[in-house]
């Protein structure tokens, strides 16, 4: 009798707590990662409430958190993840401060959601590295923290094992991003089906700056149907200029409402959206990789291979190693990610 299989051990994620968090910050961590979705196909997480004493902690609109572990088993965790502040200079306790220095000498990943960066910086650990927090603290940051060298426009950005996202929604942008590199894009899309979002999001946040929008709402409409053209058809070649003729628009006029929808160039956005594709098929089925790079609209293995080194930091076929799940069939349709 073949011995029952032994379950896989639960991705431990730790959620750094202390007075003047955001608590929707730590909803959206605890949804990502304290949410049983073992039956759906997801793997399990062990996610921990970390703070210096397991005294509950006050959050903004009469809400508390209460702690479950102490800042010591950050020792044991997988993943350290930092939520935003209610006031972003509000200053980390030193305990804080002193165990993610010690996480992040270990090796530890560390991420920190929106006005989180400002806990990283106090830390030191921002110093002389990339880092993004919401558009409208930016300024904050760079006068705040010299040696900090702000993204501005980026949804989330890693740098050296730390991971920062800009404001509220790019925070989930970020959960799932970090779910999606360790378990692929296949359970991130699970995850986010139940959240009901997107698995991921194109573009920088440029798109939600205040600012005048040049472009009419039927503009939108437009871009969004040819959006919606492309991913039917990502296996066809395209050029701006045949996406913009769709569009009724010069290539120029097309280029630039374009970005200012998504925060992407429309070529940018198309390799995105092949990428993910891509995944998934990889995930998914055991096409051969010139027939995945087909499908996805990539042309060639040797084309797909280039842009999954520059965006994924991986070969396609080191993807599928890692992410490939037993499928019933090889023909299956290329999935459409989200426009």
């Amino acid at each position: 009798m073949a011995a029952a299989p032994v379950p896989a051990a639960p991705t431990r994620i730790a959620l750094v707590s202390f007075p003047g968090i955001r608590a929707f910050d730590v909803s959206v961590i605890t949804e990502v990662w304290g949410v049983d979705r073992t039956d759906r196909g997801a793997p399990p997480f062990e996610l921990r409430r970390t703070a210096a004493a397991t005294t509950p902690i006050p959050l903004r609109g009469g809400l508390s958190l209460t702690p479950d572990r102490t800042l010591s088993w950050l020792t044991r965790a997988d993943l350290i993840v930092v939520p935003g502040l209610d006031d972003h200079v509000t200053p980390a306790p030193e305990p804080v401060l002193e165990a993610l220095r010690r996480a992040h000498t270990r090796g530890t990943p560390i991420a920190a959601l929106c006005g989180g960066a400002f806990t990283l910086a106090q830390a030191g650990l921002l110093d002389g590295r990339r880092a993004v927090t919401h558009w409208n603290l930016t300024e904050l940051l760079r006068t705040r923290h010299p040696g900090v060298t702000v993204v501005p426009d980026a949804l989330f950005v890693h740098d050296d094992n730390l991971w920062t996202s800009a404001g509220t929604a790019a925070g989930i942008d970020l959960c799932l991003h970090l779910v999606r590199t360790v378990h692929g894009a296949e359970t991130a899309a699970t995850i986010a089906r139940s959240m009901v979002t997107a698995p991921f999001r194109t573009g920088t946040q440029a798109q939600f700056i205040e600012h005048p929008t040049p472009h009419t709402d039927r503009d939108a409409d437009t871009l969004a149907a040819v959006r919606a053209f492309a991913l039917t058809h990502l296996a066809e070649p395209h050029t701006v200029a045949e996406l913009a003729d769709r569009a009724g628009m010069s290539p120029r006029s097309f280029a630039r409402h374009f970005q200012a929808t998504t925060g992407t160039t429309p070529l940018r956005w198309l390799i995105t959206q092949r990428a993910a594709a891509a995944q998934k098929l990889l995930e998914r089925t055991d096409l051969p990789l010139p027939e995945v790079a087909r499908r996805t609209g990539f042309g060639s293995e040797i084309t797909m291979r280039q842009h999954f080194a520059t965006h994924l930091a991986t070969s396609p076929r080191d993807y599928r190693l890692a992410f490939h799940r037993t499928s019933p069939g090889t023909g299956v349709d290329t999935p459409a990610p989200h426009p």
